[in-house]
């Protein structure tokens, strides 16, 4: 078993708390991403696992193992750092053997593994080239390779393909993908990088400030943010937070904002009750307001004036900066829009995709 725990496991650097008493088990292959912003600890806590930083409180199990006091070498570990860490001065093929000549394997069952770890990866010829004559995606898949090598228990990533341009990301991705199908083994994987955390995961941790914020598969998060932090953080364009007022009038739950009072839909009137009288924070994704021009009013649609204020194409869709009153909105909207900067739009906004945070804890309702 390839289980991973940490329990009650934190990092201190003298006063400054790196990471604060967490918990998580990491499941028997398990793809598990962690992510947040810089500085949330999400690297702390690959490299506690890893055995390179030493914990301040608590323990780790990697299977049945305490490994507080063992060293990374006897960790049955391989992590797979952000810079490739190749050695300059040894090809390709001694790359990825060295590991494995130094706990002493035959030289028979180095070339099999290496020769095995190329196939899996399709760097066989490039045996000979030295890292400096390898494209940053080469240099991925030879610490890859390097890893696959010592068929540890537990892969770990950290932020593997920051250093990759857009498109070499979208393929590296789609690898590694392929590659835990392929290997059936543990991966913790850290990064900044939201879209790799979606599409990588069969679950997410969202760190900030040393803390857990939130674990669950990617939709389950997307869907369900516990809090306005996981709620910002995890969607992109990032979700609209608009200051509102809960209001019960006629028996119903209506939202005051955006210079109006908005109908909370009635399959959500149980969820919201305990914030009457409340001030709340609504949240919109941006992919839940359309352009009215280009979309027919729908139940539990809010009409709203806008201002465009900046109108960006990516080709599949088109993203709106606007404003509504005093409240700033991005929509992400039909490519066919014919929206234009300085120009007035006319919004409808899909309340039954609302989300509802308390103003002061930022807790979701």
């Amino acid at each position: 078993m390839a289980q991973v725990r940490l329990i009650n496991t934190t990092k201190k650097y003298g006063r400054v708390t790196a990471v604060e008493s967490i918990n998580l088990n990491i499941y028997d292959k398990e793809f598990l991403v962690l992510v947040g912003p810089s500085g949330c600890g999400k690297s702390t806590t690959l490299r506690m696992i890893a055995g390179l930083e030493a914990i301040t409180e608590g323990e780790i199990f990697i299977g049945d193992r305490r490994v507080n006091e063992v060293s990374p070498k006897d960790r049955d570990i391989a992590m797979v750092f952000q810079n490739y860490a190749l050695y300059p001065h040894m090809n390709v093929y001694r790359n990825m053997a060295f590991g494995l000549k130094l706990r002493k394997f035959s030289k028979t069952e180095i070339q099999q593994r290496v020769q095995e770890a190329a196939g899996i990866l399709g760097i066989n010829d490039l045996f000979d080239r030295k890292p400096k004559e390898l494209s940053g995606g080469q240099r991925q898949r030879v610490a890859m390779g390097r890893a696959i090598v010592r068929k540890p228990q537990v892969f770990l990533f950290d932020e593997p393909l920051s250093n990759l341009d857009a498109k070499l990301r979208v393929q590296m991705r789609g690898e590694l993908a392929r590659l835990h199908q392929r290997l059936s083994t543990t991966i913790v994987y850290v990064t900044h990088d939201q879209i790799e955390a979606m599409t990588l995961a069969n679950r997410i941790v969202i760190m900030n400030a040393g803390t857990i914020m939130q674990i669950g598969a990617p939709m389950e998060v997307y869907k369900h943010p516990k809090n306005i932090f996981v709620a910002g953080f995890i969607g992109s364009p990032t979700m609209n937070f608009i200051e509102c007022r809960m209001l019960l009038q006629n028996g119903s739950l209506g939202l005051e904002g955006l210079g109006k009072t908005m109908v909370v839909p009635k399959t959500l009137q149980e969820r919201f009750a305990k914030s009457k009288d409340r001030q709340c924070i609504l949240g919109i994704r941006p992919e839940h307001i359309y352009d009215r021009a280009l979309k027919e009013p729908f139940p539990n649609a809010e009409q709203h004036t806008a201002s465009v204020e900046v109108v960006e194409p990516i080709g599949s869709e088109v993203i709106l900066l606007m404003k509504v009153g005093s409240e700033r909105l991005t929509a992400s909207v039909d490519p066919q829009t014919r929206a234009q900067p300085s120009s007035a739009i006319e919004l409808l906004i899909d309340m039954n995709q609302m989300h509802l945070f308390d103003k002061e804890t930022g807790i979701a309702y």
